[in-house]
């Protein structure tokens, strides 16, 4: 994966990690399970590790 390619995937994993933390914690009405939302975060940490420049506050 190169830089392009990291950066617009980190850009969707940020866009559904935050709808989903918003129906979870707002809403208290979550569409999928702790376990894939795990794997998103982890695929974005992992990605955030490999591009540190690609990572925002």
């Amino acid at each position: 994966m190169d830089l392009v390619q990291a950066q617009a995937r980190i850009k969707e994993l940020r866009k559904v990690i935050n709808y989903h933390n918003r129906l979870y914690y707002v809403l208290d009405n979550p569409e999928i399970s702790d376990a894939l939302y795990d794997s998103l975060m982890k695929e974005l940490i992992t990605l955030e590790s490999r591009f540190p420049e690609l990572i925002t506050s």
